[in-house]
């Protein structure tokens, strides 16, 4: 007796067999990456982005260095000024040509103003270059010089008015301060006259 194969209904057995690997096929194609100038094009962009920022960074942080030495001159020069203000309020003569703008003077100053004993103590304030149009002033008592202000841009802040039977000698103090010579930012002005009261009108 023959007996027939049973007959599979649906797709042949070898379409049944290649049905995986068709799937799998159409997977890996589906899954094939970027190509190189997507790549490049990617790459391109972030290089932008970074650059941007990186710039951004930068310039805050410079401005943020500027401010603080703006701030740290200004401070120091209101500092010089207050001072001069003690040394000379309290001076008895002052050694500098009278009427023209002067870069060192020194005030004749009683011991007992400046804490000690003895005889007057000379005190000296000078401008020194420090830099292109930048000057430091130091003041300068016995042996002991120090810096008490920066980034002046004027060689020459002091102008002294001697005595007259009008008024009492007074030194006048310009102190432009600026920490970028030679640009408009930044620029700072501090003017005074101070009087030197224990002079004597002549």
């Amino acid at each position: 007796m023959k007996v027939s194969s049973p007959v599979t209904r649906g797709a042949p057995v070898s379409e049944r067999r290649q049905a995986p690997h068709s799937g799998l096929g159409a997977r890996l194609r589906g899954n094939g990456g970027y190509s190189l100038t997507e790549l490049v094009v990617v790459m391109a962009i972030l290089t932008v982005v970074v650059g941007a920022l990186t710039t951004m960074f930068v310039s805050g942080a410079t401005a943020e260095v500027d401010q603080s030495r703006r701030l740290e001159a200004q401070q120091s020069a209101r500092g010089a000024l207050a001072e001069m203000r003690r040394d000379l309020h309290c001076a008895t003569a002052l050694a500098a040509t009278p009427g023209v703008p002067v870069s060192s003077v020194t005030a004749t100053v009683p011991a007992v103003c400046l804490g000690q004993t003895g005889s007057p103590i000379s005190v000296t304030y000078a401008t020194v270059a420090a830099g292109p149009s930048r000057w430091e002033v130091r003041r300068t008592q016995g042996a002991v010089t120090k810096t008490v202000a920066d980034y002046l841009t004027n060689a020459s802040p002091f102008t002294y008015t001697a005595p007259s039977s009008a008024t009492l000698g007074k030194l006048r103090v310009d102190f432009p301060v600026q920490v970028k010579p030679g640009t408009a930012q930044g620029r700072w002005h501090l003017v005074d006259d101070v009087v030197l009261r224990n002079t004597v009108r002549a």
